[in-house]
């Protein structure tokens, strides 16, 4: 339906203007069993990744081949050459790729672990992103039919045999609702929530055995790894969940009066396990810049809004998209962004969530034991830590080093003592963490198609300023603090980027990415192992 009045459900979430249909009319049946199933996940996910004495015989031997001939190829072509590390990537990813949407989606989850997985790993599971085959459209019906217990003409007008997008876990396709409304449905593949669970099974069995013996794991030893990546699948494979992740985070943006988001509307009555029916929107691909400002919209102002709904989401609420890439969002017309895909959402405890608004805080004062101590109880360092001796160890209390005035050599082994000390203290990623970064690093790329000229000092100190007068008062009552006591430390935030704040008053994205590119040149070639 088309309305000339404002919808009356946006008072329920960020939602968009001409509704298909109205949440506030209609009950949502399927929401019902919500908070009993992540219950359930939460008792689950442990059994799940507890090693097994005896994986699954079948799907076991066929995961050791696939690795071992990686890792045979490795030790006898690459091993002990300058491209060692970069032909152990490859052949982990092409092992990948052959053993199906499993695996993909962990070379998936690594790829957005730069910084805690080599950059070799890193670029190499990139290429993992899109690369599963679509499920065939007769296998599509039988799980569409299957799910809403009717022939599928009695549902939809249309049905694209095409999918709009195919991934490891699910694909979508667009279709026309018997009512006239334009739609998109999310559709799991068959036999992947199995698949899922015994894959896990697997990898949680030969896990331990990888331990120290393969040159990739940085911070993220392979049993860390695997429960990670355990807590992030499961919820992908029940759209329930996910349905109610589009309304929690919808709510949220209206509560933090961000008008900026637009979050696809779950249909009422067609959510499953296996299927999710939504409202389709249409919008520039994230990277069509040339359309966005032809069409009057402001790229710097879609950097900005994405930049703080999330933070403020996250700090605010707990609640946060998990999943930020190119294919999950784009932006309207109208200079609005729109996110789909909700399948990995970060939800934070309150005791999380307290962690998250410490380190923010601490950040923008400069305060390095503060930051220390909010990592720590996020659940990156164990909590008996000594917060002054990792301080020391890490030579944090020390002057801030430009990375790109050392040479090769310095750089390799400041990068060498650093992981030595991160993982003599037992660092670890937590899961909310991990998916905090990776959100990170996807608007950090997002800059540098949007607005490589952005002034980096600016924007950062123009969101911590957000923070500290918008919301300084209620994060001082909840951390328990003075809220005079907060004052930005501009040349702290400066000195984050490695740069010596008296030399330096501006830093355009693109500049900071020609100091990476400098540091990645003085790498090149150089183990760190």
């Amino acid at each position: 339906m088309t309305t000339t009045t404002p919808p009356d459900d946006l008072h329920l979430g960020s939602f968009s203007e001409n509704p298909p249909w109205s949440l506030a009319t209609r009950r949502l049946g399927w929401r019902r069993s919500v908070d009993s199933l992540r219950a359930e996940q939460a008792r689950l996910l442990p059994r799940l990744t507890q090693p097994p004495k005896l994986p699954p015989l079948g799907r076991a031997l066929v995961v050791v081949a696939f690795l071992a001939r990686a890792l045979a190829g490795w030790y006898v072509r690459d091993r002990g050459t300058s491209r060692s590390r970069a032909g152990l990537s490859r052949r982990f990813r092409l092992a990948a790729e052959r053993l199906g949407p499993t695996y993909i989606k962990l070379a998936q989850i690594i790829s957005a672990g730069e910084g805690v997985f080599p950059v070799e790993l890193v670029k190499e599971c990139k290429r993992c992103r899109d690369q599963v085959p679509p499920v065939p459209y007769q296998q599509v019906v039988a799980v569409v039919e299957a799910e809403l217990g009717k022939p599928l003409h009695q549902v939809f007008r249309s049905f694209d045999p095409v999918p709009v997008a195919a991934a490891s876990i699910a694909q979508v396709h667009g279709a026309v609702l018997r009512s006239g409304e334009e739609v998109v449905v999310k559709v799991q593949r068959p036999g992947i929530d199995e698949l899922v669970r015994r894959d896990l099974r697997v990898l949680s069995w030969l896990a331990p055995f990888l331990v120290g013996r393969i040159p990739v794991s940085a911070l993220a030893n392979p049993p860390a790894l695997v429960e990670l990546f355990a807590g992030t699948i499961i919820e992908e494979l029940d759209f329930r969940l996910e349905a109610a992740n589009m309304l929690d985070i919808a709510e949220v943006f209206v509560k933090l009066n961000r008008p900026g988001f637009v979050v696809p509307r779950p249909h009422p009555d067609h959510v499953t396990k296996r299927l999710l029916v939504m409202e389709r929107l249409h919008g520039f691909h994230f990277e069509d810049v040339g359309g966005m400002k032809a069409a009057g919209v402001d790229t710097h102002e879609v950097i900005q809004t994405a930049m703080l709904g999330f933070l403020e989401g996250a700090f605010l609420h707990g609640v946060f998209h998990g999943d930020l890439h190119g294919g999950n969002l784009f932006v309207l017309p109208d200079g609005r962004v729109a996110l789909v895909d909700f399948g990995i959402t970060g939800r934070l405890t309150e005791d999380e969530r307290m962690a998250f608004l410490r380190m923010m805080m601490t950040a923008t004062m400069n305060n390095l034991h503060g930051q220390v101590a909010a990592l720590r109880d996020l659940g990156a360092l164990p909590p008996d830590t000594d917060i002054d001796a990792v301080i020391a160890d890490l030579g944090l209390d020390g002057p801030p080093l430009d990375p790109t005035k050392l040479s090769p050599e310095e750089l390799v082994g400041e990068l060498q003592r650093i992981i030595k000390a991160l993982l003599g203290y037992g660092a670890r990623m937590p899961k909310p963490l991990m998916l905090y970064v990776k959100n990170l690093i996807f608007i950090d790329g997002a800059i540098a198609t949007l607005a490589p000229d952005l002034d980096m000092f600016s924007v950062v100190t123009k969101i911590a300023t957000h923070f500290a007068t918008t919301h300084g008062s209620t994060i001082a009552a909840q951390l328990g603090v003075s809220e005079q006591s907060w004052e930005v430390d501009v040349d702290g935030l400066k000195a984050g980027f490695g740069v010596d704040p008296a030399e330096t008053s501006s830093l355009t994205y693109a500049e900071l990415k020609e100091r990476r590119s400098l540091i990645q040149r003085r790498l090149s070639g150089r183990a760190i192992d």
